[in-house]
């Protein structure tokens, strides 16, 4: 596990910008942290450095923003609105999971983790996953923590 602090937005977006140089395609990226965390500002970066001319925004009442034209397809994904993995399954997103290109859920926790996971019944992981975690210490400074799994 590896951890970043970031004690501006525009530090968040170049982490963001710095790992579009590693990303290959089939990878997902969760991301989970509050509101105002800095997910879409990390996703910012992501676009920029794949070379995703589009503006990007959190895709909140969309589900999905599709954006073509870079390195690689990036797929944006925000889970806010649906509560359940069993509405987030009945959205018909599963092939957000194996894309082509690089797929960012933000509030993936949503779908991701589940509170009855065991040893037997691990949760769930898409294949190439990485798991991003912000944490708010101040209003300036944040705590990102990301883990590899499938590499």
């Amino acid at each position: 596990m590896a951890t970043f602090i970031s004690h501006s937005p525009a530090a968040t977006f170049g982490l963001g910008e710095a790992w579009a140089r590693q990303v290959v395609p089939g990878l997902v990226i969760g991301l989970s942290g509050d509101l105002g965390a800095g997910k879409t500002q990390l996703v910012k970066g992501l676009a920029k450095g794949l070379g995703v001319s589009a503006r990007v925004s959190s895709p909140t009442f969309a589900l999905v923003n599709e954006h073509p034209g870079g390195r690689l397809r990036l797929f944006h994904l925000d889970l806010y609105r649906l509560d359940t993995r069993a509405q987030i399954e009945s959205a018909g997103l599963e092939s957000y999971l194996s894309p082509a290109g690089v797929s960012v859920i933000e509030w993936a926790e949503r779908w991701f983790e589940t509170p009855d996971a065991t040893a037997d019944c691990p949760r769930f992981r898409p294949r190439l996953y990485r798991e991003v975690r912000f944490e708010i210490l101040s209003a300036d400074c944040r705590q990102i923590t990301y883990e590899d799994f499938g590499f």
